[in-house]
């Protein structure tokens, strides 16, 4: 079989954007840090502090907000949310006394 000029054209235009995608792709990084696993290994861990630190920030934020709105609805005195949480005192007191 032989190779037409636009044959071989065309193969070498899919090869440059291989390559291209390949680049992009980083996977001669990826490919590099499997090759080491202690990298690997520290660069999983940093990604799981920040992603654990985020979280943690993120429920602080939202616990801080949530609180906010409580204690706003507190000073507003709802009655509906009012006998509901005195409720929920009752019946914790009641079973910190036990039988």
């Amino acid at each position: 079989m032989r190779m037409t000029e636009r044959t071989a054209r065309l193969l070498v235009s899919k090869l440059e954007a291989l390559a291209t995608r390949m680049e992009h792709a980083n996977l001669a990084e990826y490919v590099q840090m499997l090759n080491r696993p202690g990298r690997m290994l520290y660069v999983n861990l940093m990604a799981g502090m920040a992603r654990g630190l985020g979280m943690a920030i993120g429920f602080t934020f939202l616990g801080a907000l949530f609180l906010f709105v409580l204690t706003r609805t507190f000073v507003i005195n709802l009655p509906v949310i009012g006998s509901f949480i005195a409720e929920l005192v009752r019946i914790v007191e009641e079973n910190l006394q036990g039988p």
